[in-house]
């Protein structure tokens, strides 16, 4: 609880203040719904270009100096976020905390990949998922009222506060574990290719499905504040309090989630997850004010937590033995790439073609990542319970 889950909620909390505050910020420099899209996902694309060197750097140097090295470059680049008069300078802070959020993450999934029976791996990766979704259930209401009392940059002041708060219970609670890792780096690549090389169709096809889900995900963060501030014109406090109520759906989910996952299946979550999501979307051209964007907001809440810690679960189930940071630094680009271009592609369709094509474009994608999931992605779940050795997607 203490060293992993604590953590994990102030970041999430972090994270959450500034889902009102930062697109908003960002339109306050008189720039396109494109370059304020382009803040939005820059922490995505920071997280996309580390993962992979994360794996890597996780399997020399262990757990927890992973963890603290990588709260403490969120926590100071939040810090510059509330200094930040330059928007170039605010693009460069967000890729800064991407980095961060890689190194933080993986370390975490890794560890739980490593001491959780693949049997229970559901519900513990959900819970996981859930306590994020708890953290971030708070930080959207709390942003936008802080913002509207002491301006938008004490939000990102109060985020470095809570990052710091988290690096020190890190630093105080975290064991100076070492990832389960072959002694060759060579060696545990070669792992991961040979997994690549052997169930490549298995891979290609759940790859799809996360970089697409990952990016409705992702593009919701965007689509709801551009369209709560532009078309409706509502302030921050009413914007993150649509968000918080959101998420406080979102995460009532997480612990049944993870319970269907591990007894029935992971794809019993994943494949209704996106689809309700997408309805949820398709519904924001209709929302006409405050109360029925909140209803729009709740039904994409549902479908969000529904699917908690699906794809991440997904990952553990794919990843070898002994080259979990690898692969899952592979996978976790996958889904970041999604995560960077949901909101890229929120604000150049935003731009371009106007909310409501918008819209129903991202419930597209997330039908898509659905149908990938439910006829092209074989259920992991019997080989994960079966076996600790590099699993076989076919099962």
């Amino acid at each position: 609880m203490l060293s992993v889950y604590v953590p994990s909620a102030l970041l999430a909390f972090s994270e959450g203040l500034l889902l009102p505050t930062l697109p908003l910020f960002a339109l306050q420099f008189d720039v396109s719904y494109s370059m304020a899209a382009l803040v939005v996902a820059a922490s995505g694309l920071g997280t996309m270009f580390a993962d992979v060197p994360a794996g890597m750097v996780l399997g020399r140097f262990g757990l927890k100096r992973t963890m603290l090295v990588g709260t403490a470059i969120i926590a100071i680049s939040l810090f510059l976020l509330g200094y930040s008069s330059f928007l170039p300078l605010l693009i460069v802070y967000r890729l800064a905390d991407g980095v961060g959020r890689s190194m933080w993450a993986l370390s975490r999934v890794s560890y739980i990949a490593e001491a959780i029976e693949p049997a229970e791996r559901g519900r513990a990766i959900s819970i996981f998922g859930g306590l994020n979704r708890i953290g971030a259930f708070a930080g959207p209401v709390t942003g936008g009222v802080v913002a509207d009392l002491f301006g938008l940059r004490s939000a990102f002041m109060l985020a470095g506060a809570l990052a710091v708060a988290a690096l020190v219970v890190s630093l105080i609670f975290v064991d100076s574990t070492e990832v389960n890792v072959e002694s060759s780096h060579r060696t545990r690549w070669s792992m991961v290719w040979e997994l690549l090389r052997v169930n490549w169709r298995d891979l290609s096809a759940a790859s799809v499905a996360q970089l697409a889900g990952q990016m409705i995900r992702a593009g919701r963060q965007a689509i709801i504040p551009f369209y709560a501030e532009a078309v409706l014109g509502l302030s921050a406090t009413q914007i993150g309090t649509i968000q918080s109520a959101s998420s406080l759906v979102d995460m009532s989910l997480f612990f049944p989630a993870g319970y269907i996952m591990d007894r029935f299946g992971r794809k019993f979550t994943s494949v209704p997850s996106f689809a309700v999501m997408s309805i949820g979307l398709a519904l924001i051209p209709f929302a006409g004010g405050y109360f029925s964007l909140l209803a729009v907001s709740l039904v994409i809440g549902l479908g969000n937590g529904l699917g908690s810690g699906a794809m991440m679960t997904l990952g553990t189930d794919l990843a070898p033995r002994g080259a979990v940071g690898e692969f899952m630094g592979l996978w976790r680009f996958v889904g970041d790439a999604g995560r960077a271009g949901g909101p890229l592609a929120v604000g150049s369709l935003a731009d371009s073609t106007g909310f409501a094509a918008t819209a129903y474009i991202l419930a597209g994608i997330g039908l898509a990542s659905s149908a990938t999931l439910l006829f092209l992605v074989r259920e992991t779940r019997v080989a994960s319970v079966v076996s600790h050795s590099a699993p076989d997607p076919g099962g």
